[in-house]
């Protein structure tokens, strides 16, 4: 065993937590406790007066068709954003495991892009798809292709994808590298002896292995499609056309800053709250199921 720190203060310790502890308490719980508060009450439109409709506003969310429709447009944005991100995180990982030299640059430049803002990377590929300004946009209409996710529905839903997407691979790029390096070597070289081809023992051996690092990944890139990709909607499309891009989360703010309807606004944040909750509770439920194993 090794060292172990002891203090001599038994107060010291608790000090030492304090300042982050005061950081959590006050810019995570009372806000969480804030809006949990408000999503039982309703005001009037000049927030002059308060009523407590208990859990009204719950109700009138989850019956609202537009809220559904956000719902189901979260879950499919969720559902392509880990498709896209994790396929090509997985795809650059592998072939960066295989670089003996420029592995470093390699690695680096993958890694570059998860430092980007997200709402500078929606910015980006909102000026590389502008149907007027757009290299990319005009380079598509040029090519008999109609690009133009001003009017269309699913070409700006397949933007902000896109955008959302390439701001992700490289965190999925990361935990994949990790884990392809830390498969043990003999197990890949003992397969190659009895004959199994590259692509076999990928999908037999070194694919397998990474089970628990691809369901964390699918996790995450879920809860970021549902909470982080605010900014990249707000750059590129704005929740439009039409409410065609417009997610769970974009819909809170539509309804609590812009519709000033701040029940139902705190309603569908404690739904969030509850749809993540209930993720990473069964994130960690798998975990550490496959650990004991």
């Amino acid at each position: 065993m090794g060292p172990q720190v002891v203090f001599r203060s038994r107060v010291l310790p608790y000090l030492l937590v304090a300042p982050q502890l005061a950081v959590t308490l006050i810019f995570f719980f009372w806000p969480a406790a804030q809006g949990l508060r408000q999503s039982f009450l309703r005001e009037d439109a000049f927030g002059l007066s308060t009523e407590f409709v208990g859990f009204e506003n719950y109700a009138t969310v989850l019956a609202d068709p537009t809220y559904l429709e956000a719902f189901g447009r979260s879950l499919a944005m969720g559902a392509l954003v880990a498709a896209f991100s994790m396929g090509l995180a997985l795809l650059f990982a592998t072939m960066a495991d295989r670089v003996v030299r420029g592995a470093h640059v390699y690695k680096t430049l993958l890694v570059w892009p998860y430092a980007v803002a997200p709402a500078l990377a929606g910015v980006l590929w909102f000026l590389m798809f502008n149907p007027t300004i757009g290299v990319v946009g005009y380079t598509l209409n040029r090519a008999g292709i109609s690009w133009n996710h001003y009017l269309d529905g699913d070409q700006a839903f397949l933007l902000v994808v896109l955008a959302a997407s390439w701001k992700e691979i490289s965190y999925d790029f990361v935990f994949f590298l990790a884990g392809l390096q830390s498969i043990p070597r003999g197990v890949i070289e003992a397969a190659a002896i009895d004959g199994a081809g590259p692509a076999r023992r990928f999908w037999t051996i070194v694919f397998p292995l990474l089970a628990p690092t691809s369901f964390f990944l699918l996790v995450v890139n879920i809860v970021y499609a549902f909470f982080e990709t605010f900014a990249v909607i707000h750059a590129t499309t704005q929740g439009g056309p039409g409410g065609a891009t417009e997610t769970l989360v974009y819909k809170v703010f539509n309804d609590g800053f812009i519709g000033l309807d701040f029940g139902s606004s705190a309603a569908q944040s404690a739904i969030l709250m509850v749809i993540v909750s209930l993720l990473t509770v069964a994130q960690f439920r798998l975990l550490d199921r496959r650990a004991e194993a």
